[in-house]
């Protein structure tokens, strides 16, 4: 007798949004969808702390899709006095929140099979995935890459080499003069995050050895 495991049956949802990698896509500037995000979140401990917010948009064909714009809130009950201080968001009645599920439900929905983008990256995917794990599901299938990691290889490329320095939103976006108003929310650093991609990206670009898959992030990070 030939045993075999049963296999896990996950909502839906999920099995919906895994569909999107069955069909294998080239990966080049031009064709692909990237979607920036930014998160907010209760703290900095993957373990304690939750997402309260996820902000994000689409960028396609070098053009940032306005109209795409994803944000969603979600309801916690942990409480932090320090990160609130940042962003305001737990005790901000006004906003409309969704439960940490339906919250999932909605980003799923929303990058499908992008690539995601987004600044010092790995905290951004690993809070999700510690989100996505609290439901019983997989991580994210998605190629990631960090624009910490582009905006670094555009200062080497113009020999302003600084080995190992971490570059943060701010500085950068004050590098290339990009307003910095909408700063600590998930929203606005996503904006902010997609000016600094194409920006990046278009230096990069000039490179004949220009390969965008040579800033995936490997998956053992998140």
């Amino acid at each position: 007798m030939i045993w075999r495991s049963k296999k896990k049956d996950y909502p839906s949802y999920w099995n919906d949004y895994q569909n999107h990698f069955d069909k294998r896509k080239g990966t080049n500037v031009t064709s692909s969808r990237f979607i920036i995000l930014d998160t907010e979140t209760t703290g900095f401990d993957f373990g304690i702390d939750r997402l309260l917010c996820i902000g994000a948009v689409a960028v396609v064909d070098k053009e940032i899709a306005v109209k795409e714009a994803f944000e969603v809130y979600i309801k916690q009950e942990h409480f932090n006095p320090q990160t609130v201080e940042i962003h305001g968001l737990i005790h901000n009645t006004k906003i409309k929140t969704v439960s940490e599920e339906e919250a999932i439900i909605q980003f799923l929905n929303y990058i499908q099979d992008s690539v995601l983008v987004a600044h010092h990256a790995v905290f951004d995917i690993k809070m999700i995935n510690m989100a996505l794990m609290r439901l019983g599901l997989p991580k994210l299938k998605n190629k990631v890459i960090d624009t910490m990691d582009l905006y670094a290889d555009t200062r080497i490329k113009s020999n302003f080499i600084a080995k190992n320095k971490s570059y943060s939103l701010d500085e950068i976006a004050e590098n290339y003069s990009i307003d910095l108003s909408d700063r600590h929310t998930a929203a606005g650093d996503a904006f902010i995050t997609a000016l600094i991609f194409m920006k990046t990206i278009s230096l990069l670009q000039k490179s004949k050895n220009f390969k965008l898959q040579s800033y995936f992030l490997k998956s053992n990070r998140f």
